[in-house]
């Protein structure tokens, strides 16, 4: 099927699709790959991406690759279930293994918890996936990294992961599905390689989400680590380091048995699963979190060290909108996105160093008031966002409220009298947030340089 020669009814009812299909996948020798699903008999979609390689990859290469390339298939198809969230899965080019579809249960049900709980649907998705039999299967033996492949997203996280692995000794690349301005500024600054992948989604996609669809939020990073990962085998990269920190496994809020969080597929719990559906694939190429001990605060506080990037990184989701005539060109400074990273970076820059970066001192702007204290669950759960936990952000106001260089601004004097006087000692306390954690499955090979970049 050409993409976009079939339409979805003019009027999409959700509740006719009884199934979501997995038909079939392929990659070429130039790197195309394409991913076909459908609902029902129709509508089909499918997925076109081009991934980047160094030449012709010969078929023992692509047969190599055909594991994680399946596995990509099966994360992908999280953007077309959602439309309809059926209740039968039907897989008609292979079974996953165990431990793949362990980790597509997850992605497909507490992946779309927010979705579901946005679009005020009355549970969760809880898809079951036919799987092969087989246990599961073990790690590939630890070996030493020699080509680390880190994706590059263009905000301050990548940039410290960057930093972290050049400091390692390894040969670096970078990867980025698309090159959008701040991730194109990141990569040249680093003045590494850079892979760049091309991502077309079904334009049936669209017109279904016009005309009724479910649409939200997916668990897009999973889908990232997966192109990342078959970027990293075709290459003959020996890893995949992610720069999610620790943050991202605390949730937003309790729905329908399950937490809730806008960061899923970023969470530790995610990456593991994906660790295991990754072994059970026989590749050698490992993937992990290079910032998962440390939370965003540390993370901020390594990233203010790192001044060539300040003009280059954004986080804001403005500038990544799918829609080009919709995309900010910087900081649009009335997010929780900007205003956390904003709040994050506060403690350790000064406030004409801020202002220079997001092109405003967000924190004398009283109007701002309820944003900040909103990220430390001041009157409703944490937004659903990137943003770090609610006592990292009480942490950096606490901070913020003895640093005479920021301590007498509008929004940092109500938080201090408003926010921080409600707060209970122990809660944010700089030092413990600050602190690196244990919880992570960082290779021994780069701990010392995890410590070197993110410590005091």
């Amino acid at each position: 099927m050409a993409v976009g020669a079939e339409h979805p009814p003019a009027v999409f009812d959700r509740s006719a699709f009884e199934s979501f299909r997995f038909l079939g996948r392929g990659l070429d020798a130039e790197g195309r790959v394409r991913l076909d699903y459908a609902l029902d008999d129709e509508p089909r979609f499918s997925e076109l991406i081009e991934l980047p390689i160094g030449g012709p990859l010969d078929a023992g290469r692509r047969e190599r690759a055909a594991g994680l390339l399946a596995l990509t298939h099966w994360v992908a198809g999280v953007s077309y279930f959602k439309t309809a969230l059926p209740s039968r899965i039907s897989c008609e080019s292979g079974l996953p293994g165990p431990a793949a579809a362990a980790l597509l249960e997850a992605l497909y049900s507490e992946g779309l918890a927010e979705l579901a709980f946005s679009n005020r649907l009355a549970s969760l998705p809880r898809p079951s996936f036919p799987r092969r039999a087989g246990g599961p299967a073990p790690p590939p033996a630890p070996q030493r990294l020699e080509r680390i492949l880190v994706p590059v997203g263009g905000g301050k996280d990548s940039a410290v992961a960057i930093e972290i692995a050049r400091r390692s000794g390894a040969e670096v690349a970078l990867f980025s599905i698309g090159n959008a301005p701040p991730i194109a500024r990141t990569a040249a600054v680093a003045g590494l390689e850079h892979l760049v992948a091309r991502r077309t989604l079904d334009p049936l996609l669209f017109e279904a989400n016009a005309a009724g669809a479910l649409n939200g939020h997916i668990p897009i990073t999973a889908i990232v680590t997966c192109l990342a990962l078959l970027t990293a085998a075709l290459n003959s990269f020996d890893a995949v380091a992610m720069a999610n920190e620790r943050s991202a496994s605390a949730g937003n809020l309790d729905w329908d048995g399950v937490e809730v969080n806008h960061q899923f597929s970023k969470g530790l719990r995610a990456e593991r699963l994906l660790s295991a559906a990754v072994a059970e694939t026989g590749s050698p190429v490992r993937q992990f979190s290079l910032l998962r001990g440390a939370s965003e605060l540390a993370i901020a506080r390594a990233f203010a060290r790192m001044e060539p990037y300040h003009a280059a990184f954004t986080s804001c989701n403005a500038g990544f909108r799918i829609d080009p005539t919709r995309r900010a060109a910087g900081w649009c400074c009335d997010c929780p996105k900007c205003r956390f990273v904003f709040l994050a970076l506060a403690p350790f820059s000064s406030p004409a160093h801020l202002r220079e970066v997001f092109g405003a001192d967000l924190l004398a702007d009283e109007s701002q008031f309820e944003g900040f204290a909103l990220l430390a669950a001041s009157g409703g759960p944490k937004p659903f966002e990137c943003v770090g936990e609610e006592q990292e952000s009480v942490a950096a106001m606490r901070l913020l409220a003895e640093d005479e260089r920021w301590r007498s601004h509008p929004v940092v004097k109500r938080l201090a009298r408003e926010v921080l006087a409600g707060q209970p000692e122990s809660f944010g306390v700089p030092e413990a947030v600050l602190a690196l954690r244990d919880d992570h499955d960082v290779p021994a090979q780069l701990l010392e340089d995890v410590r070197a970049v993110l410590g005091a």
